[in-house]
Parts: C-alpha cells; sequence; structure tokens
C-alpha cells in the first residue's frame, strides 16, 4: 500500500550562516528555506557568485514534505567526502524545503577524506545551530462566507478558535469570504461556530488544503 503523504515537516524560517576553520582552510555554510529545486539552485548560484575566489562550492538540499528530493554534489572534492555528509546533516535533523551550501577556501594542508567529511558536516550544522527551525502542518481547507454585518464577530470568533487559522479574508458585494484551515476533525466544530454566530445564514463550503506554521513542539 502506498505511504501516506506527510501532515508535518521542519524547515528553516530563514537563511542563517556560519564559518569553521580546519588546519587553515575556512569552510562558510549558508543554509536557506526554499520551496523548490529551481529556488535551491539559484540560492546556490548567488553564493557562488559573491565568493568567486573559494576553490569550492559544495551543495546539498532536500525538497518536499515528504523529503522525497535529495541532492547533493561535491563541486571538484573527493567523490562522498562533502555533499553527502551535507546531505546527512539535513536528513538527521528531519529538514526538508532546505538547501545548504558550504564554500571552502584551500589552506594549503589536505585534510584526508575523513578531515573533509567531519569538515563538510560540521559546517553544516554549524549553520544549522544558527537557524530557527519551525514546523508546518497540513491543514483542510474551509470557506467561509458570511453578511457584512456577521463578518466581524465571525472573524474574531475564528481567529481565536483552536486548531483553526484564518489563511485570507476578501470581501465582496454580499458580505466577506474567509479562507480558513483547520485541523483535521474540526470542520464540524467551525460549520456549528458561523451556524451559532449567523443564526444559519452563514456559509461553510470545502476548500483546498494547505499548509499553516505550527509550534515545533
Amino acid at each position: 500500500m502506498p505511504l501516506s503523504p506527510p501532515r508535518r515537516y521542519l524547515t528553516l524560517a530563514s537563511p542563517a550562516s556560519a564559518e569553521l576553520e580546519v588546519k587553515r582552510s575556512r569552510f562558510v555554510c549558508d543554509v536557506a528555506p526554499v520551496p523548490s529545486e529551481e529556488d535551491a539552485r539559484a540560492f546556490v548560484e548567488t553564493v557562488r557568485s559573491v565568493t568567486r575566489d573559494a576553490r569550492h562550492h559544495c551543495t546539498a538540499f532536500v525538497l518536499g514534505p515528504d523529503g522525497g528530493t535529495q541532492r547533493s554534489n561535491d563541486d571538484g572534492e573527493p567523490s562522498g567526502t562533502a555533499g553527502a555528509p551535507m546531505l546527512d546533516v539535513l536528513r538527521g535533523q528531519g529538514l526538508t524545503e532546505v538547501v545548504a551550501v558550504v564554500t571552502r577556501w584551500f589552506g594549503g594542508t589536505l585534510l584526508g577524506t575523513g578531515g573533509l567529511i567531519r569538515a563538510y558536516g560540521d559546517a553544516v550544522s554549524a549553520a544549522v545551530d544558527a537557524a530557527t527551525v519551525v514546523a508546518y502542518a497540513r491543514r483542510d481547507g474551509l470557506v467561509v462566507t458570511v453578511g457584512s454585518a456577521d463578518a466581524p464577530r465571525v472573524e474574531n470568533a475564528l481567529r481565536g478558535h483552536p486548531g483553526c487559522a484564518v489563511t485570507s479574508t476578501t470581501w465582496g458585494a454580499t458580505g466577506l469570504v474567509l479562507d480558513v484551515a483547520v485541523e483535521p476533525g474540526t470542520g464540524d466544530s467551525v460549520r456549528g461556530l458561523v451556524g451559532a454566530l449567523t443564526a444559519g445564514a452563514g456559509e461553510v463550503t470545502g476548500g483546498p488544503g494547505s499548509w499553516v506554521r505550527v509550534p515545533t513542539r
């Protein structure tokens, strides 16, 4: 049987970086959240464009809520000594929708296979430690339509409802349309709330699901 799609994943809130030195070689790691492979490769090129004097720009990224897309590149380092340990750190931290670039300036001393693996992995670990990890959860979608007179109290009630997030609001000719993301199993509670606040006049229909930022714990 196919696996159920994930309903939660971890990523980074914003880009971060860290630097370490190993036997006079400098390793600078830049990490960032990215929504697609195109964005991941664009981030790599941005880092490369401002550090063209470096010898290596090794990369790793994990994409998709299920982490199903994984890529790494040693960029001239011995095979398996850079991209793979970088990828191992990202996976070990449970991160996805994320890219890491480690820029290396050679210091004149060969580090050996083990030394390179440790250095590239440690650089990514340091950058992730410097970042803020955030969680996103899959939510069911509802579309709530209410008249103008009921709109303020309905919106306030939905924003204060546990397990419910208002993702957008649009004013129309007859009232307010709210796109709402709800935890699985809470749709009936939202329908009941809207019905009670509008004397049954409010309309609640199904809408597209979405990913919503939630507490990491």
